[in-house]
């Protein structure tokens, strides 16, 4: 009986669609995105957020457009990010039309909400006239009354009838350049919801389990929910939705998708829990490190570990790796290697300069390989 290797995750096969010049689906890496929590209208405090978004590594950003001020405000905030924008719309067919025109990459909306077949397919034309794509966002906290009274309550079957009923809306108007989510901040009727989904169409998915809650309790139950779905192969883009800075919903996202193996950036910092046994203040010594490498964006592994019970078979595996040793002076490893021994005071500055120094080789090296790729393609 053939086996599947344990940490492969077979992505199921969607469409590729565009939010702006992010991929998304098909073979595209996982986008991570977040939404910005200032008043739209306020452009300078919006882009500043954004900015920050950017800087975490946020793939798209998503802003809500609740009024006109709020929409003719992305005509100024487009031009200063880098980043697609995603304009949120409820209800208001024009706020989606106004959206297109002043720069938005994509829609948020339920076609089913805005009024009749002539507001949809002024929305649809003024998306197809200014490269625009859509997200068709369902959310099991506002389903349409039809469907509460047909199921009853909120349930995977009403989420999935919802939102294959927007898409339908978009097909007859010969638009297909969608992504479709189903939210609920239940975990379980969220994933369900996704697996039916995902099982009835091959449209990209944006997953999220909605209002999560705060850092610590939306953290656990986006990992929960979002990790079984990437876990399964469903999933084309996310965003961890957390009562906290929105900075901390991107911090998050790639957390998830680095344990899982489907994305890197940054380093990834491989420390024990500390007991007994530990030989320098390990809880301290990370939590520092981890501010002080927030900066480095060069996907990279350091192993910090109290003692020598673990330390050394964990520094085998990482690109720098740290353990704790008697009388003050613990082990360095370079590649999986003893290199070097270090002495208690030193310990943050030096692993900050050893990371910061091998991310510079690697990012070198990339620079190089990418210079020589013309010239080898045109000798081929």
């Amino acid at each position: 009986m053939s086996v599947r290797p344990y940490r492969d995750i077979i992505r199921r096969k969607s469409r590729m669609i565009h939010v702006g010049s992010v991929p998304i689906g098909g073979d595209a890496p996982i986008a991570v995105q977040s939404m910005t929590n200032t008043l739209t209208h306020d452009v300078k405090a919006t882009v500043e957020q954004i900015q920050a978004l950017e800087r975490a590594g946020a793939d798209v950003v998503r802003v809500s457009c609740p009024d006109e001020e709020s929409s003719a405000a992305l005509k100024d905030i487009v031009p200063q990010v880098k980043v697609p924008i995603v304009a949120d719309i409820h209800f208001h067919y024009k706020r989606a039309i106004e959206a297109a025109k002043n720069g938005a990459a994509c829609l948020r909306i339920n076609p089913g909400n805005i009024g009749s077949a002539e507001r949809v397919r002024e929305v649809v034309k003024a998306a197809k006239d200014h490269g625009c794509s859509m997200r068709i966002g369902v959310n099991a906290g506002s389903l349409e009354r039809d469907l509460l009274e047909r199921y009853g309550e909120p349930c995977p079957e009403a989420m999935v009838e919802s939102a294959l009923n927007h898409a339908k809306i978009l097909e007859d108007n010969d638009f297909f350049e969608f992504k479709i989510s189903c939210k609920a901040s239940d975990v379980f009727l969220a994933v369900a919801a996704y697996q039916q989904l995902a099982e009835a169409c091959d449209y990209p998915l944006h997953l999220g389990i909605t209002e999560a809650g705060g850092l610590m309790t939306g953290t656990t139950k986006s990992a929960i929910g979002l990790g079984s779905l990437l876990w399964a192969g469903i999933g084309d883009t996310i965003r961890v939705s957390l009562s906290a800075d929105p900075v901390e919903e991107i911090k998050v996202g790639y957390e998830i998708l680095k344990a899982l193996g489907l994305r890197r950036r940054g380093v990834t910092v491989i420390s024990c829990p500390s007991c007994a046994r530990q030989n320098f203040e390990v809880i301290k010594t990370v939590e520092i490190l981890e501010q002080r490498l927030a900066h480095i964006t060069t996907p990279m592994t350091l192993s910090v570990i109290g003692c020598v019970v673990n330390g050394p078979g964990e520094a085998r595996e990482t690109d720098i790796g740290f353990t704790g040793g008697g009388n003050n002076t613990h082990q360095v490893y370079i590649a999986g290697v003893a290199h070097h021994r270090l002495k208690d005071q030193n310990i943050v500055d030096h692993l900050v300069e050893l990371v910061e120094k091998k991310a510079a080789e690697i990012e070198a090296k990339k620079r190089d390989e990418k210079a020589t790729e013309p010239a080898e393609a045109a000798a081929s």
